[in-house]
Parts: C-alpha cells; structure tokens; sequence
C-alpha cells in the first residue's frame, strides 16, 4: 500500500471527463438535498477509519462480506449509497469502462460535497482500488463514537492517523458544521449532563428529543447546517455542542485553544479542515495490482 503510487492526475489519459462527472452529480445530489453533502462527506469519514480509503463500507452484506453497513457507527446513520450509485454508473459510461474505483469516487465526492456547501477546496489525489473485504467488527471499534471524551477521541485518532492526532481531531470534527444526528446520540448529553452543556440551549433541544421514544428525531450539530462556516466551534465556545463527544473538544483540555482558534477565524478554520481531508484520504490505499476496481460499487467483482 503506497501513497506514493497516488497522483493528482491519475485518470488524465485513460478518462479526463471522470472528475467533472463527478462533480456535477454530487451538485446535483445537493441541489436536491441539501443535507446530502454532510451524508457523502460522512461516508468518506467512516469508510476511512475503517482500515483505509478503500470503499469497504459500500459493500453489502453477503455470505463472505461482514458489511460495515450494519455497525453502530453505520446503521441508520450512513446514508447516500444510492447517490454513489448513480455516480459510478456515470463515470462508468462516460469512461466506456469501469475504470474509476468506488473509493475514488468516495474521496472527490467529499471534496465536491464540502465545495458545493460553500467550503473549501483541496486536491484529492487519486489511483485507489477498492477492496474486496468488510468487517463490521473493525467498524465497531474504529469510529469514534458520540459518547467519547477527550482521550478517548485522541486515542482514536493516534490509532488511524498516527500524527497530529489533537489538531486533526478538532479539524475534522468540524465537518460537524453540516451535520445532523438522531435523538438517541444525544439523549443522554440534553437530560443527564448538566455540568458540560447550556441549559437554555439543552431545554431547547427537548421537544425533539424526549426521554422515552422519538430516537430517530433529527437535530443539527451547528445552527446553519446548511452552509460550511465556523459556527460548530462557537457553539462549544458558549457550551452548546449538540452530542457529547463535541462538547469533549471544548472541556479545559489540550484542544481548547484550537477550538477557539476556528471559532473566530473561518479562514484558519477552512485551511486546517482542507489539509486534514487530504491527510485523512490518504490513508493506507489500496494501489498498483491490490483489490479491485469494482463494477458495483456494493458488490466484489468476480
């Protein structure tokens, strides 16, 4: 598994029309829900963790794939499968080939999510293959979970990113700016932990979310979820974070400072958030003869 067999212009002779193909479905998919672009930004994030940029977390359940789709991390959760569908099917007919692997098109989708949104921009190299194993066991214990403190989320980020685990940590989790989670994630955060969240902003929450039933009742994780911006981190400044593993950034720990860095600072934000995609997309490809490129992005190709 090299980086180094990754390139910016990978697909330039064998299918220029790929990455603007790309791009216009994953506008088109925000365009018609706006919500979509946190959906595909999170498929990258979770399929990611779990051993690689590798599409792992695509593939179905089947007798010899253990599929990532039904871990905690995933089930009800990761959603926008169908989106990537339409997209491979796409790319594929344009290129006359299945030539472009499902986890390439997982890591510009992101980028083309996160650009359509009003975000920044990054260079994704490319040239990953997809693999053709799953293991909901190693989603189960990858993903960092929404009842996570501090160590715990920088524990979980030294184990998959090796390096600069608290910077990354805190720029990534402010994808969160686009996010929505289920009343279940933060039940416990709105009634039991009145020590860590603002009271008028956890009774506000309430309503949606009461002790008993309404699990899957949708909340946003920042006030303006539809547009890339800083105020994720202003609202753990003022003790607002919606789930408690956001809170946990902004808690008298190492991450503080940084936390209040981006709070005030979009643009210090932004570029923090844009390098960490690349980092985190680079993580342990499958290059050069390893896996696959699949024709179903939820199937192993015999």
């Amino acid at each position: 598994m090299s980086l180094s067999d990754l390139s910016d212009d990978f697909y330039d002779d064998v299918c220029p029309e790929a990455l603007p193909t790309i791009k216009r479905a994953v506008e088109d998919a925000v365009r018609q829900e706006r919500r979509m672009g946190a959906s595909l930004l999170r498929l990258h994030f979770h399929d990611c963790f779990v051993n690689g940029c590798d599409a792992s977390v695509l593939l179905d359940q089947t007798s010899t794939i253990d599929s990532g789709k039904t871990s905690r991390a995933n089930n009800n959760f990761a959603r926008g499968f169908e989106v990537i569908d339409r997209i491979k099917s796409k790319v594929d007919k344009i290129c006359g080939r299945p030539v472009v692997s499902c986890a390439d098109i997982l890591a510009v989708a992101a980028r083309d999510s996160l650009v359509a949104l009003h975000g920044p921009t990054w260079e994704v190299l490319l040239g990953r293959r997809d693999s053709t194993t799953a293991s909901r066991t190693s989603a189960n214990n990858d993903i960092p979970t929404p009842l996570m403190d501090l160590p715990a989320l920088i524990d979980n980020f030294k184990k998959q990113v090796k390096i600069l685990a608290p910077p990354l940590l805190v720029a990534l989790s402010g994808g969160h700016t686009l996010e929505f989670d289920q009343c279940f994630t933060f039940r416990i955060h709105i009634y039991n932990e009145t020590n860590n969240i603002d009271s008028t902003f956890a009774s506000q929450r309430l309503a949606n979310c009461p002790r008993s039933g309404g699990d899957s009742n949708l909340a946003s994780l920042d006030p303006t979820p539809a547009l890339f911006d800083s105020k994720y981190f202003s609202n753990l400044v003022s003790t607002k974070g919606l789930l408690h593993s956001d809170q946990a950034l902004f808690s008298g720990g190492e991450t503080d400072e940084l936390i209040k860095t981006y709070s005030t600072n979009l643009g210090t934000f932004s570029k923090a958030f844009a390098d960490s995609m690349i980092k985190m997309g680079n993580m342990k490809p499958l290059t050069g003869n390893q896996g696959q490129i699949r024709v179903d992005c939820r199937r192993v190709s015999q």
